[in-house]
């Protein structure tokens, strides 16, 4: 799909065949033949400029590596960005979003445990950069862990919290 730009099977042949009459009189403004190869190959030209598909996945591990491997387009025919660490308040923020579903005594109490959650995702930056001087290897903190992080607190307080209740 990455190389080719075009998925299989996305269209019904009935659909294609619309998609292309619409275009006709414009491709045949560009100079294209009237002829149905000519014009799905101007409609193929015209999506491949226009759609953009945006894949999202974490580098951390073998997983990319191997898609790497197994689909070279992911390397071959994109864009890659790196995206930075979230700032502190971006942190703060979608900790006490996450967490806001949560049955707390007081929102006090949710901006307390959120900027505690931002915190510890911001010094597990620390010890990587000393896990980098140490060992030599390279261990990545993502925006998925800090999710994973929330999610972990919010299934320990209710497994804490019905323990008690026993």
């Amino acid at each position: 799909m990455l190389n080719s730009g075009w998925i299989s099977d996305l269209f019904i042949k009935e659909d294609v065949d619309g998609l292309v009459g619409n275009l006709r009189n414009e491709a045949k403004g560009q100079g294209v033949p009237d002829q149905i190869d000519a014009l799905t190959s101007y409609f193929l030209d015209k999506m491949r400029k226009n759609m953009k598909v945006i894949l999202c996945f974490s580098p951390v591990g073998e997983a990319m590596r191997v898609r790497s491997r197994k689909f070279p387009g992911i390397i071959n025919s994109t864009s890659i960005d790196w995206f930075h660490p979230w700032p502190k308040d971006a942190l703060i923020d979608v900790g006490y979003r996450f967490i806001g579903d949560v049955e707390l005594p007081s929102d006090d109490l949710r901006n307390q445990i959120a900027l505690n959650m931002a915190e510890v995702h911001s010094s597990i930056d620390i010890a990587n950069d000393r896990y980098l001087k140490l060992e030599r290897r390279h261990n990545y903190t993502t925006p998925k862990s800090f999710l994973e992080l929330i999610a972990f607190y919010k299934t320990l307080l209710a497994e804490k919290r019905s323990n008690i209740e026993k």
